[in-house]
């Protein structure tokens, strides 16, 4: 097996890698990345890419049919990644979310790849109250990112022949990581809670989120890189997560404050209604990745983060205007003429 891992020096990648590199030591692994954030290492004692043959390094807007060639897989992981990011680079959103992406599969089905894996999101749902929404409902997406994500995964299911094509809706992304995100609603209270015991929620509370630990979803795509099309077809749309971590916004807040002792929580009542609000159901996942179900509890991605942030002697007060968030990271780049607002690389 040889597996192309696009995207692969974020949040995710680093614990995909790991994974990949253990369930299948005979494998060769490769990367490719354009390095935004490879120098956002956080506490790791080790090169996240040291389980890789390969690290290339460039921007998946360039990549040319032939790098394609003599994969087994490609697994895109490579996005604007989260809603803050995707308001402030709307078009960029587009074209390395969707355009890029499906470009992208369309090279690898020509050059033979037999599974191309994409890292969807279950914010496809947007507006979504009432039943947990599974894949057969309509989507409602509402951010730039979530219209991306649902843009690719219509396009390619409109690609031909035998590649099996895999769109992994993930619940709402947290855990700790080589590469840690802190924009994210757990990562982020657990950050509050550490630096200043007080955790503040902007909305009301009561929004639903599904959340998955990037551990967990490197085991999803430990799944989806062997995925057969008599297990859900050659194209699939699977939300990915368990139904156990749909939680509403209070709760995490509450568990978080619970792991942390003398940390308290504070809540607009007053907000206005926050439209992101989704319960997702997960039973076709379970049904058809039964080895490769979640094994993280809401406690073992809070326990871990804490864990995580202890070993990076974290502190700061101020972690929102910090590296730990990919939209400063950008903006730093930009501010310092290094990256084009196109995000392209100007030196």
């Amino acid at each position: 097996m040889k597996i192309l891992i696009l995207g692969n020096m974020g949040y995710i990648g680093p614990t995909v890698v790991r994974e990949l590199a253990y369930q299948h030591p005979e494998a060769i692994l490769h990367g490719y990345d354009n390095a935004y954030f490879a120098h956002c290492l956080t506490g790791s004692q080790y090169f996240p890419e040291r389980h890789l043959e390969k690290q290339f390094f460039g921007d998946i807007r360039n990549i040319s049919p032939d790098m394609l060639r003599g994969y087994t897989a490609v697994v895109q992981l490579a996005a604007v990644s989260n809603d803050p990011m995707g308001s402030q680079f709307s078009a960029v959103t587009k074209e390395i979310n969707q355009d890029a992406t499906v470009s992208i599969a369309k090279y690898a089905a020509q050059a033979g790849v037999q599974n191309f894996v994409f890292a969807s999101s279950c914010s496809v749902y947007g507006i979504a109250s009432g039943a947990p929404r599974n894949e057969g409902d309509p989507v409602s997406p509402v951010t730039d990112y979530a219209k991306s994500k649902i843009g690719a995964e219509d396009a390619l299911a409109a690609i031909d022949g035998e590649m099996i094509i895999t769109n992994l809706r993930f619940a709402t992304a947290c855990g700790m990581s080589d590469r840690l995100r802190l924009d994210l609603v757990l990562n982020d209270f657990v950050a509050c809670a550490l630096s200043q015991k007080r955790i503040t929620v902007l909305s009301d509370g009561t929004p639903w989120r599904p959340l998955i630990d990037v551990a967990d979803m490197a085991r999803a795509i430990d799944w989806a890189v062997q995925r057969k099309a008599n297990c859900g077809g050659r194209i699939l749309n699977i939300n990915t997560g368990s139904n156990e971590r749909n939680h509403q916004v209070c709760d995490l807040a509450a568990a978080v404050a619970d792991a942390v002792p003398g940390t308290t929580v504070s809540i607009n009542t007053e907000a206005a209604v926050d439209s992101r609000s989704y319960q997702v159901d997960f039973n076709l996942f379970a049904k058809l990745a039964p080895d490769h179900q979640p094994n993280m509890s809401l406690s073992d991605s809070i326990n871990g983060l804490i864990e995580g942030l202890h070993r990076m002697q974290f502190s700061d007060v101020k972690f929102r205007a910090s590296p730990l968030m990919r939209l400063r990271v950008l903006q730093d780049h930009i501010e310092s003429g290094d990256l084009s607002k196109t995000l392209k690389w100007l030196h």
